[in-house]
């Protein structure tokens, strides 16, 4: 069954901020419904703090609509988290709360150990900003001194194949670059033997 990417983080939002079932939420979230109970009672996810599903991508506004209006309806994910194409997913992936002070760390060693990756492939790759990249790069960030670089594997942000896709996308286009750059050979130009013999014979 498709769920919710940080399901218990999005029961929390949908029991603060909508009037659905506990049912209806334990179900889009495949959770028990006891443990929606114990969300509302402040007895279960105590101190997690609420994603929203509609920012996230995840659920559209209308689905809970209808979710309100019928207690027996099942709203439905808009984009199930169970896909496998991360291109499609990077894009809107959650970076918990204690990992966000890590991707300035990401961010120096990507620009340091792979200046070939250009900088909109890092903001997808670690969910970052390009103004934090340049501020990083410029060294204007208001913490620079204190930013070690990291590899972003080591810290969780993005995954090993991610970063090598990233390399193998980068390599091929500067490839692409140097080819485009290079002069073509002058397609009148004589073999050198024909060049050769064409002068003896003068």
């Amino acid at each position: 069954m498709n769920k919710p990417i940080m399901a218990k983080a999005t029961a929390v939002w949908l029991v603060d901020n909508t009037s659905l079932t506990f049912e209806q939420i334990a179900k889009f979230c495949d959770m028990h419904l006891l443990e929606v109970e114990g969300i509302a009672n402040d007895d279960v996810a105590v101190g997690i703090l609420g994603i929203d599903p509609i920012a996230g991508n995840q659920l559209d506004k209308a689905e809970i609509e209808k979710g309100e209006a019928d207690p027996n309806y099942a709203i439905q994910l808009k984009i199930p988290a169970s896909v496998k194409d991360e291109k499609k997913r990077i894009g809107n992936r959650y970076t918990p709360v204690a990992k966000r002070q890590d991707r300035p760390r990401a961010i120096l060693w990507l620009i340091k150990n792979h200046p070939e990756i250009p900088d909109s492939h890092i903001c997808k790759l670690i969910g970052t900003t390009k103004t934090t990249i340049d501020a990083i790069r410029n060294r204007t960030h208001w913490n620079i001194s204190n930013i070690q670089p990291v590899d972003p594997v080591a810290l969780g942000l993005c995954k090993q194949s991610s970063l090598d896709t990233a390399l193998k996308k980068a390599a091929a286009k500067s490839k692409s670059k140097k080819d485009k750059s290079e002069p073509e050979e002058d397609k009148f130009l004589l073999p050198i033997k024909e060049s050769l013999s064409d002068t003896a014979l003068k």
